[in-house]
């Protein structure tokens, strides 16, 4: 599958989320509901590994990487970017989660000795300044109170939590781990976590058994983590988390694209103005010869027709 394939599988996908999580905000909390995704997401991984007859067993050293995974990319990121919703608005939360982009950058130079060209940095500048026009209105409407600071910082933990997470994900590639094991077993490992924080927190788990709770979280599960996690992190085995983390800068803009669509959202000049920066640093960033892959292409040959494969499930 190529690299512009999966990109496009990512941003698509979780661009979309956003109104299925909608669905399950109310009488679910929302660590039951990602113990819930990323359990289900987990044992369909599980399921699915056995059927076409990949190993599951690893080393214990694997298992220390795989539950780093799951607590920072499954667990901990999301516990953070629901709970600064409480404080501060969707708007505000997807541009301080949009800061993963230039963590990523660092984190790469940091861990993978990985030089972001000039490229990639005049892309994210594009993206950030795209975000800022997007979000234009919300933001003007901002009362900068100890409250929204609170949420703001704990949305940027959250993304600095997701660029770590990044980063292990980038790094069990590096050693040719499979990446539909790694994800089964992450997403195990994170909704142990979630569970064990749910319940320490005293929150019961309870279900909704209602259309719009079941069907948004088997989007959420199949769609949400399975294929898109797949793609993105497939992707980032292959390019590079410096430049896979550009898809945090796309996502509200797939999301807007659909409320106009869906919700009859005006498109006025802010907008526009905000999308075309976007794209532009899109381009930018993603804009790379093939040679230059070899920074980031870390995923085998082998690999790729198992996520295929995976992809081709999750659509059905």
């Amino acid at each position: 599958m190529s690299n512009s394939t999966l990109y496009g599988l990512a941003v698509l996908i979780w661009g979309s989320t956003w109104f299925a999580i909608e669905f399950q905000l109310g009488v679910v909390a929302p660590e039951v509901s990602l113990v819930y995704r990323y359990g289900a997401a987990s044992l369909l991984l599980f399921a699915w590994s056995r059927y076409r007859g990949q190993s599951l067993s690893f080393p214990l050293r694997n298992h220390v990487s795989f539950a780093l995974l799951g607590l920072l990319l499954f667990g901990v990121n999301y516990i953070l970017s629901y709970r600064s919703m409480f404080y501060i608005t969707s708007a505000l939360a997807a541009i301080a989660f949009s800061s993963m982009v230039w963590m990523n950058i660092i984190n790469a130079r940091l861990f993978f000795g990985i030089k972001a060209g000039r490229g990639v940095l005049f892309g994210a500048l594009l993206g950030a300044i795209g975000m800022f026009f997007l979000f234009a209105p919300e933001i003007r409407e901002v009362s900068f109170t100890d409250t929204v600071f609170l949420g703001s910082f704990i949305a940027v933990l959250s993304a600095f939590v997701a660029s770590l997470g990044n980063m292990v994900s980038q790094a069990t590639q590096k050693e040719k781990l499979p990446v539909v094991q790694t994800n089964a077993w992450g997403m195990f490992y994170g909704a142990v976590f979630i569970a064990i924080i749910a319940l320490f927190n005293g929150q019961e788990f309870n279900f909704e058994w209602t259309v719009a709770y079941v069907s948004s979280l088997a989007y959420l599960t199949i769609f949400g983590s399975i294929v898109a996690f797949g793609a993105y992190l497939t992707l980032l085995g292959r390019i590079g988390a410096h430049k896979a983390g550009y898809a945090t800068i796309m996502f509200p803009v797939v999301a807007l694209v659909l409320s106009a669509l869906f919700e009859g959202l005006e498109i006025n000049a802010t907008i526009i103005i905000g999308t075309t920066f976007v794209l532009a640093g899109n381009l930018f960033v993603l804009k790379t010869r093939r040679q230059s892959l070899s920074d980031g292409q870390i995923v085998s040959q082998a690999q790729r027709p198992c996520f295929a494969t995976e992809v081709k499930v999750g659509n059905n």
